[in-house]
């Protein structure tokens, strides 16, 4: 049978309740109350015991059995839901370590997408993140703590240095596209100038209109004086220097977000993502099919009654027809 156990470990308290019970049952570390010589003790093993103890023995393994928590797997539970898909495409460059705002631009941005995910549970969130190279970290999905789990893992530096926004759009837009939401929506945070890639910023949104999918920008910082941190130097000191290839494309982002009747946004502070969740949130949502929880048949109960039954008979047979007391 396909089984599966809530809590296996849990099995051992009844091989421990086993060990006490042959332990009672054979009267070991009991001493005798009356002397019988050897040539007048019974030899074997009685029968009716020894079905007693079999019987014992198999509601012990019963109740342990049932202490693991077995279940079977019917099938999944499936409903509908309405959402929106919503891809957050997020800027992992060397100049996301800028300290405008704090702690830096990159743990800032981490942050909103955290909370964004809480403000809109039942949307379907999916994650792609980018500087040389782009990569989907998530695909879209309404797990909240797979998502934040996943967000908190993200790390600077593996995907190289430079800043591809087009490719990112366009792997983000690829994946919507396979969406039957009527509201499609990419939220791009980046503080940087496209500068690498196949494709441009443009490119890309052209792309992402031609297949109904709207662009919204948060242009982070914009700091024309932000520097980020290059290590102390030989006294200790920390040094900074000047963000490589300039600050936010700011006339990029807005006719990106223009092209796919998106909005653009500049975040100057730590608050400025609150406004593209306003926005989002008054979207037209589009019922689709979920698959919720795994349905289980609850074995517990059943194994446990099979194991007292027989725990039970045992029990009853030693003093009853054996005559032993406790």
């Amino acid at each position: 049978m396909n089984f599966e156990f809530q809590h296996v470990t849990y099995a051992a308290w009844g091989i421990v309740g086993l060990i006490f019970w042959m332990i009672s049952f054979f009267y070991i570390f009991r001493k005798p109350q009356l002397f019988i010589p050897k040539k007048y003790r019974k030899k074997g093993f009685p029968f009716l015991r020894t079905l007693l103890f079999a019987a014992g023995v198999i509601g012990w393994l019963y109740i342990s059995f049932a202490l693991a928590g077995p279940r079977r797997p019917m099938g999944m539970d499936k409903n509908t839901i309405d959402v929106n898909d919503v891809f957050i495409v997020l800027d992992l460059s060397r100049s996301m370590m800028a300290e405008d705002l704090k702690p830096n631009r990159f743990e800032a941005a981490k942050q909103k997408v955290v909370e964004f995910t809480q403000l809109f549970p039942k949307d379907r969130i999916g994650i792609v993140i980018f500087a040389e190279k782009v990569f989907t970290l998530l695909p879209l999905s309404t797990d909240l703590e797979l998502i934040r789990k996943m967000v908190e893992q993200i790390r600077l530096g593996p995907l190289g240095d430079g800043t591809n926004i087009g490719d990112a759009l366009a792997l983000a837009v690829g994946r919507l596209i396979q969406s039957q939401a009527k509201s499609k929506v990419i939220v791009l945070l980046t503080d940087g100038v496209s500068n690498v890639g196949t494709l441009t910023p443009l490119q890309a949104a052209e792309l992402a209109a031609q297949n109904h999918i709207k662009i919204y920008t948060i242009g982070i910082g914009g700091d024309k004086e932000a520097r980020i941190p290059v290590g102390p130097n030989m006294f200790g000191v920390q040094r900074y220097q000047m963000i490589p290839g300039g600050s936010v494309d700011v006339k990029g982002l807005q006719e990106m977000a223009n092209m796919t009747h998106g909005k653009a946004y500049m975040a100057g502070n730590n608050r400025a993502l609150e406004n593209v969740l306003s926005e989002i949130n008054k979207l037209e949502r589009t019922q689709v099919e979920h698959s919720g929880r795994i349905i289980y048949q609850e074995l517990y109960f059943k194994y446990l009654f099979i194991g007292v039954c027989f725990l039970l008979g045992a029990e009853l047979g030693r003093r009853l027809l054996l005559r032993e007391g406790p």
